[in-house]
């Protein structure tokens, strides 16, 4: 009966986001007040060390980025609540950990599910609260029914529901190894590579229309910073306060061809996809300063840190380079619980509250983005469940540089169970109960390890993670029990907290098709206006 129920109301609000966009999502009965506008920019594989600020390279490729870290606050400290797609996405909505909203690692093109629907959204606390809500870019947390964004506290959603990679398109940019184009003609191509889809184009979705399938990855970052711009413009017209959360495709394979045409020193592909990107943010960050400058926190941060076996199309960890790992095998970057996996760059901006040029080294996380700003909001966490963020916001006003005691890292597919806590930062120490490396360039990956008792790094002395403390050191042996405890602490936490359990059932019928009949379900894409109202 209950399905029943979900089922009639799905086909209900599908029939009224046909006509949605014909209609104003942005009523003007509640006026903004003083309630702050949100801008969350989530890049996508993006490493700590690509960020300029962060790091001393010759070429910097993120200007615009820069120029934002020296208005606002830089993060060193700052972490990924997961080291690969959905699980980081769906901490960053929840503020949970994977252990408690159920998503532990990615969803499929054929996935069912998605983040479970009885986890409660930032977009759905902000929609509650009075706020114009909008979602652009990569979404992750399922596609099928109602996971879509639209049905999680988005009043519109423009973007790819999975990362870009998961679809062929005419346009298949640099990839490592390469993915052939689309197939056209009657007949469908084969790839020899396991990991590029050749059956079913990469769909663009304007809230519950596919308007595009394939997409045109040359245009993408332009349609991207297009329609944040036109969100903002008529959120703000509206005089309600608004969130925009951005998933971008940057850096995340693959990259573009078209970016290279503009790069007049003939730089790799990467620094020329890092400048298309720092072009994005920088056209938000200036329609903010003209539209709500002084009403609009913009927080820009990344999902995970670099695909290592992308090889030349990876990013930078900086100086978090693993090095104990590496001398074993395999990467210490995205899938691992190394620091190259999930310490990802950070920043945020907004003038006459949070201080300039400031460097922060507060140990903070993506889970604490949801908390933060439901506080700032003005608005309740839900009352039901227990939460691994924190309210942050003394330390984006500059009154403290107090964040987390104790991180947990989640398994991320290196090495262990999917979602397990077997990695804990307690202050500057760091314990690994289970280690491995992911896929390297050179194909090799590290063995997964167990270590009981853990290996223990001083990230204050060894930001490398090469050598770790000695076992029979009074050093080791005075953090060992404090690891325990904290571990042992979170664990009895979520097991008495409320849990959900995340649907990773598969089947091609869900797969985004607009059109079915054709191969590799190549459809034409609709003219493009401010919120078109797509094909019903």
């Amino acid at each position: 009966m209950g399905w029943l129920f979900l089922k009639v109301l799905f086909l209900g609000v599908t029939f009224l986001g046909c006509l949605y966009p014909l209609v104003d999502f942005y009523p003007s009965g509640e006026t903004r007040g003083q309630k702050p506008n949100f801008v969350i920019i989530l890049a996508d594989d993006m490493g700590w060390g690509d960020l300029g600020a962060n790091w001393d390279t010759e070429t910097k490729d993120t200007a615009n980025l820069d120029k934002m870290a020296a208005e606002g606050m830089r993060f060193v400290d700052f972490h990924a609540a997961a080291s690969t797609c959905s699980p980081s996405r769906a901490s960053l909505l929840t503020g949970r950990l994977g252990l408690r909203n159920g998503v532990t690692h990615n969803f499929a093109v054929t996935s069912v599910g998605g983040l479970p629907l009885n986890e409660t959204t930032l977009a759905e606390v902000l929609q509650q609260a009075g706020y114009v809500t909008g979602m652009i870019g990569k979404w992750h947390l399922g596609h099928h029914g109602l996971y879509h964004p639209n049905f999680r506290g988005f009043d519109y959603y423009f973007g790819i529901p999975y990362s870009h990679d998961m679809g062929c398109t005419d346009t298949p940019g640099y990839n490592h190894p390469p993915c052939p184009a689309c197939p056209r003609g009657d007949r469908p191509s084969r790839s020899l590579e396991r990991d590029c889809y050749t059956d079913v184009a990469l769909p663009l979705y304007e809230n519950l229309n596919i308007v595009e399938q394939p997409v045109n990855l040359s245009s993408l970052a332009h349609k991207y910073a297009e329609k944040a711009i036109r969100f903002i413009q008529h959120a703000s017209a509206s005089g309600r306060p608004f969130l925009l959360y951005m998933g971008l495709a940057h850096m995340h394979v693959p990259i573009s061809r078209t970016q290279l045409s503009a790069d007049a020193r003939g730089r790799r592909p990467y620094g020329a996809g890092l400048r298309e990107m720092d072009s994005l943010v920088g056209q938000i960050k200036d329609k903010v300063d003209r539209t709500a400058k002084e009403n609009t926190f913009l927080w820009f941060t990344g999902d995970n840190g670099p695909w290592a076996q992308k090889c030349e199309l990876a990013g930078s960890v900086g100086p978090f380079t693993g090095l104990w790992q590496t001398h074993q095998g395999g990467s210490p970057a995205k899938q691992t619980t190394w620091e190259g996996g999930h310490r990802v760059p950070a920043l945020a901006y907004w003038p006459g509250r949070v201080p300039v040029n400031v460097t922060s080294t507060a140990l903070l996380s993506v889970l604490d983005i949801f908390p933060t700003v439901i506080a700032l909001a003005g608005a309740s966490l839900p009352q039901d469940r227990h939460f691994d963020g924190l309210d942050a916001s003394e330390v984006l006003f500059g009154w403290s540089q107090t964040g987390h005691r104790v991180l947990f890292h989640p398994n991320s597919g290196a090495a262990g169970e999917f979602g397990a806590l077997q990695t804990v930062r307690l202050g500057p120490y760091k314990a690994f109960y289970v280690s491995g490396g992911a896929k390297a360039c050179d194909g090799d990956v590290g063995p997964e390890q167990h270590h009981e008792p853990p290996l223990i790094f001083n990230l204050e002395d060894d930001v490398a993670e090469a050598v770790p403390l000695d076992r029979g050191s009074a050093e080791y042996q005075g953090v060992l029990p404090k690891v325990r405890e904290v571990l042992a602490d979170v664990l009895l936490d979520i097991a008495g907290d409320n849990t959900s359990r995340a649907d990773y059932t598969r089947d091609p019928s869900v797969t985004p098709c607009c059109n079915p009949h054709h191969v590799a379900c190549r459809c034409q894409a609709t003219g493009w206006t401010d919120f078109p109202r797509g094909r019903c």
